[in-house]
């Protein structure tokens, strides 16, 4: 039986993101991914906030990212824009970028850290012991590793298997989105009507972006026969449309993991948390999850740290993801269509054109305030260290090392005059 320190079941944003942090460290990780291959169908979740590429940006790999998406003030609460342009970061702004090319990037990176993949592969179950956890493959194969983490998605096999509760809140509304072409030419941009939110955008080689909001919950996945029931619903046509890349189906359904950690099994991104995509928080908050538990777990395997450090991971990271979810509910609230709910989120807007409201909110949607209650102490405990450029009687010495414990904290460009603490408390990692 093949053994590694830490076996990582999904190749996502999320394992990608935590393999790379424990081979930098020294640990002998491995990745069992379903795909054959890192192609992903549809271009799925676009986008980067200002406090993952500041992630990156730690790893060196952030320019890799920047240089091929597109930067802009990408931050929002239920569609109001967020600008962060004055916020004390080095990258005060958010990156428009596909999934499928931040998957990309992030898999090349992982490769020339010589991460073994296990591909075409998925975790069917496991036994814990005292010593490691034994992992079964659908191939019929095993693997031996000190530690499992599931990064499997929604849906975790691997928090099922480890008898993790997934409390939360049921669906109330669903959506469908693709990537398809259509026969017809549909109503560009973003429309509102009684039963919710539809859009259409141009993607390349003649795709079209389509969002509709379904009248009825549905029981089942997404079809095209869905898709053109939807569209016949809202536009009493469905334009055509045929040839679907990609179809998928999300509603406002959110639940959390009740524990991060079983013993030697730990959770992280969306195996850990589902909840609606509004605000573009899901992979961003995936990725922090990674890194945060990537070097705790890099020290327990090293055997730096006592194996009691793993549990830090779920006190400092389940508040993080328990309050998105609180947000998201919140945001897809305001989306409704009665009129007691647009004047309720018409005086949200009018409250977040305000400086403070702003820019609280830019702060928590961009993932620039996280703060971990770390106990009683100084009022910057927990809060995240600036990364300040240090000037000395023999010239500037470049940025100054952000902190002697790894993935505390996280690089933000100040001056030295200049407060961590905005509105919104911007902190540490």
């Amino acid at each position: 039986m093949t053994e590694y320190a830490v076996v990582i079941a999904g190749g996502g944003p999320t394992g990608l993101m935590l393999a790379g942090e424990l081979a930098l460290a020294g640990v002998d990780v491995a990745i069992v991914e379903r795909r054959a291959d890192q192609k992903l169908a549809g271009s799925r979740a676009g986008g980067l906030h200002a406090r993952t590429i500041e992630v990156l940006d730690q790893r060196g790999i952030a320019d890799r990212f920047l240089s091929q998406g597109q930067v802009a003030q990408v931050a929002r609460f239920a569609g109001t824009p967020l600008d962060i342009s004055d916020f004390p970061t080095r990258h005060n702004y958010g990156l428009g970028l596909w999934q499928n090319h931040i998957e990309r990037i992030l898999a090349g990176w992982v490769d020339e850290l010589a991460v073994p993949f296990y591909r075409a592969r998925d975790v069917t179950g496991f036994a814990q012991h005292d010593a490691g956890v034994d992992v079964e493959l659908s191939d019929g194969t095993s693997l031996r590793a000190q530690y499992l983490v599931g990064c499997d998605g929604g849906r975790s096999l691997v928090r099922k298997a480890a008898g993790i509760e997934f409390p939360g809140w049921d669906p109330t509304t669903s959506f469908l989105i693709a990537e398809v072409e259509l026969a017809e030419e549909p109503q560009w941009g973003i429309h509102h009507d009684a039963i919710g939110r539809h859009a259409f955008r141009k993607l390349e080689d003649g795709l079209v972006g389509v969002l509709v909001t379904e009248k009825h919950l549905p029981t089942s996945d997404a079809t095209l026969r869905d898709l053109s029931e939807a569209l016949i619903a809202v536009w009493g046509t469905d334009y055509g449309v045929h040839s679907p890349i990609w179809i998928s189906r999300f509603t406002d359904m959110a639940r959390q993991a009740a524990a991060y950690r079983e013993r030697r099994v730990l959770l992280a991104g969306d195996a850990a948390h589902v909840h609606n995509p509004v605000g573009g928080q899901g992979l961003n908050l995936g990725v922090q999850d990674a890194v945060n538990l990537g070097w705790k777990l890099a020290q327990v395997v090293n055997q730096t740290s006592p194996d009691s450090l793993l549990d830090t991971y779920h006190a400092e990271r389940h508040p993080i993801a328990a309050r998105v979810l609180r947000d998201t509910l919140a945001q897809v609230a305001l989306f409704r269509q009665d009129d007691h709910t647009k004047a309720l989120s018409e005086i949200i807007s009018e409250l977040l054109s305000m400086d403070e409201p702003r820019t609280r909110f830019a702060a928590m949607m961009s993932g620039l305030d996280v703060h971990y209650d770390l106990g009683e102490g100084h009022p910057l405990l927990g809060r995240r260290m600036p990364d300040l450029d240090l000037v000395t009687a023999n010239g500037p010495r470049g940025s100054s090392p952000c902190c002697t414990m790894p993935g505390r904290c996280y690089s933000t460009s100040v001056s030295p005059a200049a407060s961590t603490s905005l509105p919104g408390q911007i902190g540490s990692s």
